[in-house]
């Protein structure tokens, strides 16, 4: 049995820590929040996004950053990207070498690092950090329903050691190597759910969908491996499926937030509508920098930034996308 903190309580930080009491550890659950906070001690139950999932006893919830780290065997950070470095400098008080695990699926908006970049920055851990990521909503890994993830690090041995803290009857766990495949994967991929909930919102139908999704794959990878991630990283779990996943389900928020949008919704409005943060909207700023400063072609992210960030009209932007000049696959 491990101790384990972890740093976030939100829906996917719940819903890890239920995975993580199913599997015998014993977890140390730190809120932000202190009426959230109250609401896990007398419910058992996150009552706002997973109701109905029941809190394992061997869950313990706490306020202080010091009791959620202090002392732990590992360490998984399940803050909201805009936060992961602000979180990170929190927990450096308390740490003391740990592997952390990072579950956020982002990239820093002023900095355009990945996540792990951002943690490594600031904790300085004489481990590799590693992320699990991959098509995983949280609703369904709270009630059991069939998961696979992967477990990225630099050093193996340290996404090894996490495959087996973390996989279990209902959750099954890969490993890699390429931990910034995966991260941009991960990110990239809430810009064109993004897309495809907006195409929703418009009354557009499945082939407008599937040529989003493809396209903006394409751009992933285009991106991705010019950043140094691996082309087959993008073909599996962390890439194609995380994007399936997505695009596709009502569970999305970033899908959610572009029908609303498409709909005639301002992105701002879109968010509060949604209650929970759209990382789609905070990525799509981080994939237009990057596409400039790597010289790539992300069309659908340009169309993407202009509507959230300049006022682009939707219409015109889904037009400018079908009118662009001819080109071979």
């Amino acid at each position: 049995m491990k101790n384990i903190g972890v740093i976030g309580s939100g829906s996917w930080g719940t819903a890890i820590a239920t995975v993580l009491a199913n599997n015998n550890h014993k977890v140390t659950l730190w809120s932000y929040l202190q009426e959230e906070y109250e609401m896990l001690v007398k419910n058992r139950e996150h009552t706002k996004f997973l109701p109905g999932v029941h809190l394992d006893e061997k869950i313990s919830f706490t306020l202080s950053m010091e009791e959620a780290v202090k002392g732990k065997d590992l360490i998984v950070i399940a803050c909201p990207s805009f936060a992961v470095r602000s979180t990170s400098e929190k927990i450096k008080p308390w740490y003391t070498d740990q592997i952390v695990v990072s579950i956020a699926k982002g990239l820093e908006d002023k900095s355009l690092k990945c996540l792990s970049e951002v943690i490594e920055e600031v904790l300085e851990p004489k481990e590799k950090i590693c992320v699990l990521s991959g098509p995983s909503h949280a609703e369904e890994v709270g009630r059991r329903m069939g998961t696979t993830l992967v477990a990225a690090s630099e050093d193996i041995r340290v996404a090894e050691i996490v495959q087996d803290i973390f996989m279990c009857d209902y959750l099954r766990v890969y490993t890699s190597d390429d931990i910034k495949g995966v991260q941009l994967g991960g990110a990239l991929k809430n810009v064109i759910s993004l897309c495809v909930g907006i195409s929703d919102g418009l009354g557009f139908g499945d082939n407008t969908k599937a040529a989003l999704m493809t396209r903006g794959m394409a751009e992933i990878i285009r991106l991705g491996v010019k950043m140094g991630g691996r082309h087959e990283t993008f073909s599996g779990l962390t890439g194609m499926g995380d994007l399936i996943v997505t695009c596709t389900s009502n569970h999305s928020r970033n899908r959610r937030a572009g029908i609303l949008i498409g709909q005639g919704v301002k992105p701002q409005d879109a968010v509060k509508e949604v209650g929970m943060v759209v990382e789609g909207i905070l990525a799509c700023e981080a994939a237009y920098k990057l596409a400039l400063k790597y010289d790539v072609e992300m069309p659908i992210v340009e169309e993407a930034y202009g509507v959230l960030y300049k006022g682009y009209d939707v219409n015109s932007s889904m037009k400018n996308l079908m009118l662009r000049d001819k080109r071979k696959e």
